[in-house]
């Protein structure tokens, strides 16, 4: 049975920078609020014209150049984004036209859990022999969906695209997967028109498909789910905490990430925040952030990194991954 490992990483930021004190003259807030309470200084913001699936498309492109492959030799593409260019068809197959792939595309909707619950989709067809290569994608436009007058949620989301090539192997790289969902608490985080919330006039002018969120029972739930699913998965891969060299946490609040580094005891210096200069990116988080350590030249083979998500749904979702790719 083959086995998926990372063979090419690659990430795409909009060039639009939003800092908090640009929003200061938006909404009643301040840096030094938003600093306090989010850690975030600031976010990208997607230019105008540029869809979810442009942001996928130059990430996925990136990630297959760096794993020394052309478009054509992808076998699958899973999207994970909750920022969709439209209902259908899928943001998946607007980004394979965009980078010249023809393969089976589709998006995968966990919220900021998404790139976790792609990874196990690519995984599972890696090791049934459906594909050999595997592009994921994490790709967000968050700021489509934001009101900028509600400052408890314009000040955190921002746009980004990440994406990783898998690939079949003879040894384990993605090593353990667990993934939850409590569909109790859908309505703690919510965004977009559908079935269930309707477009017309009067709902769009009463901001109806703005995203929507609440706040400090999502962090209640952040705080308790992400150090148990952490616990878990690194318990399934017969190690502990202190084989893991980097925890690479869904970036949603830098507070959330400290009192989740607290609860599992490990050191700061563990734990990969990129939070400041990105914001929220959602299902785009963890691919992000990954290439960041990459490119920084903060990854070698053998390194054990643990990423692990949580969001609307309420999903959750965590993995064991030993990176085997030469520091870049």
């Amino acid at each position: 049975m083959p086995f998926a490992q990372i063979a090419g990483i690659g990430s795409y930021l909009p060039e639009r920078r939003l800092t908090n004190a640009e929003l200061e003259q938006m909404v009643d807030t301040s840096d030094e609020w938003i600093t306090t309470r989010t850690g975030i200084k600031e976010r990208r913001v997607a230019a105008e014209g540029e869809s979810t699936s442009d942001l996928a498309a130059k990430a996925g492109l990136a990630a297959i150049a760096d794993a020394g492959l052309a478009p054509a030799d992808i076998g699958m593409v899973v999207l994970a984004t909750s920022s969709p260019d439209l209902a259908m068809p899928s943001t998946a197959c607007g980004a394979i036209a965009k980078m010249g792939v023809a393969c089976p595309a589709f998006d995968v909707m966990a919220a900021c859990t998404g790139f976790v619950y792609a990874l196990q989709v690519a995984t599972d067809a890696i090791a049934a022999g459906r594909a050999r290569h595997v592009l994921v994608v994490g790709a967000e436009a968050m700021t489509r969906y934001i009101d900028f007058t509600d400052r408890a949620t314009c000040v955190l989301f921002g746009d980004g695209a990440g994406a990783v090539v898998f690939s079949a192997a003879d040894a384990p790289g993605v090593r353990c997967i667990r993934l939850g969902a409590d569909g109790s608490g859908a309505d703690l985080l919510t965004s977009g028109f559908g079935a269930a919330n309707p477009p017309s006039a009067e709902a769009c002018a009463r901001g109806d498909g703005y995203l929507k969120m609440a706040g400090k029972e999502v962090y209640k739930f952040a705080v308790r789910v992400v150090p148990e699913i952490t616990e878990q998965v690194v318990a399934d891969c017969g190690m502990t905490l202190d084989d893991v060299r980097w925890l690479v946490p869904h970036q949603a609040n830098e507070r959330i990430t400290q009192a989740c580094a607290e609860r599992l005891g490990v050191r700061d210096e563990r734990v990969v925040s990129t939070i400041a200069g990105m914001g929220n990116t959602s299902a785009a988080t963890i691919p992000l952030t990954l290439d960041g350590l990459y490119t920084a030249g903060n990854l070698a083979a053998g390194d054990e990194i643990v990423v692990v998500g949580f969001g609307a749904g309420l999903t959750w979702g965590a993995a064991v991954i030993r990176w085997t790719k030469e520091a870049c």
